[in-house]
């Protein structure tokens, strides 16, 4: 097995996210590509594919949302994911294991403590029928049909336990952060999609990885032996730490002194959350400035491929603050690059911090 520098696993991220020169790929055909795209926050899907699609305008995400071609959901890690809406229907049933792995948690299980799983969501099932409704609404219901219990939280646990979908509304492009108001709709979904698919899946945009980073990204485990079991489709490498990486056997490597240009990056872009291991991306010490803790993950910039950087949205100011100096040629990239991107997030300026 060859050995891969740091640098080459750095650029084949890069080039299979689309961050390496944006694509003229369809919203739809990047989303398939990436797999999933993180969406706690709605806003933020929508610039991670302005900086990885040429021209992307707010419209080419909000009608796929609007026609339920593309949903948001509890996917990946039980977090809120948007994916093609064919997507979700064969790899929520595979990922379900991990949302119910979180419903059991003791947020959740506290307040069902001496409930009947099945009959719960059964009865949230039930209320929500084949309309939209407010999270706050199934929420009130369940209280009342739970005496003493959450309602909040069996709403939670019964979002995490069943398909349900996010109205486009809010799903869509609107105001910064959480919606305080979201609606829900429960989903027919079909039969579970092989393991061995979201792997191919995975490697196609993540790749190539180690089987720790299949199971760090999708929140599935015990993945060693269909990973072994895949050895006939699958190229092998090492990393310079000597661990083994898979890689799908067609695919290309990039060459080290590829040029990576500046981009920016929302918050939560699985491009930084894709592996265990991610020092492809970023280094040990950058990653608790990013990933402060409280699960959140901050909008980050990269300098030649790797994260040198935060930025921020706040009173119609972009703010770029640098973790380490920056040469002039990429400085002036970096702020061409923010300021094409304030009329898209609606912002009016770029600023640094200013020099001590």
């Amino acid at each position: 097995m060859s050995t891969l520098s740091l640098r080459v696993l750095n650029r084949a991220l890069l080039q299979r996210q689309f961050l390496l020169a944006r694509t003229e790929h369809t919203p739809l055909e990047v989303i398939r590509r990436l797999v999933a795209m993180q969406a706690q926050e709605p806003n933020w899907p929508f610039v991670g594919l302005w900086s990885r699609i040429r021209e992307f305008e707010h419209a080419g995400l909000t009608t796929l949302l609007d026609d339920r071609r593309v949903v948001r959901s509890g996917l990946l890690r039980s977090t809120q994911h948007l994916t093609r809406a064919d997507d979700f229907r064969r790899f929520r049933p595979l990922l379900q294991p991990v949302l119910d792995r979180t419903a059991s948690a003791a947020h959740f299980s506290r307040n069902s403590a001496g409930l009947d799983t099945g009959e719960l969501v059964a009865a949230g099932l039930e209320f929500l029928g084949d309309q939209a409704m407010p999270r706050r609404e199934l929420a009130r219901r369940l209280a009342e049909s739970y005496h003493d219990r959450d309602g909040r939280i069996l709403a939670g646990e019964v979002e995490m336990r069943s398909a349900l979908i996010h109205d486009p509304a809010t799903a869509g492009w609107g105001a910064w952060g959480t919606r305080s108001s979201v609606s829900v709709t429960a989903v027919e979904v079909g039969e579970p999609a092989n393991a061995m698919e979201l792997i191919r899946r995975y490697l196609a945009a993540f790749g190539p990885a180690s089987v720790k980073d299949v199971q760090a990204w999708s929140g599935l485990t015990r993945l060693s032996e269909i990973v072994a079991s895949m050895s006939g489709e699958l190229r092998r490498y090492r990393d310079p730490h000597g661990k083994e990486l898979v890689d799908l056997a067609d695919a290309q490597l990039p060459d080290a002194d590829t040029p990576a240009p500046v981009r920016l990056l929302p918050a939560f872009d699985n491009a930084l959350l894709g592996h265990a291991d991610r020092t492809r991306i970023i280094a040990d010490e950058d990653r608790k400035r990013i990933m402060p803790g409280r699960a959140l993950v901050l909008p980050a910039f990269l300098v030649d491929g790797r994260v040198h950087g935060s930025w921020s949205l706040s009173g119609g100011e972009l703010r770029l603050t640098p973790f380490r100096p920056l040469t002039v040629d990429n400085r002036a990239a970096l702020e061409d690059e923010a300021h094409r991107l304030l009329p898209f997030v609606a912002a009016e300026r770029v600023s640094f911090p200013a020099r001590p």
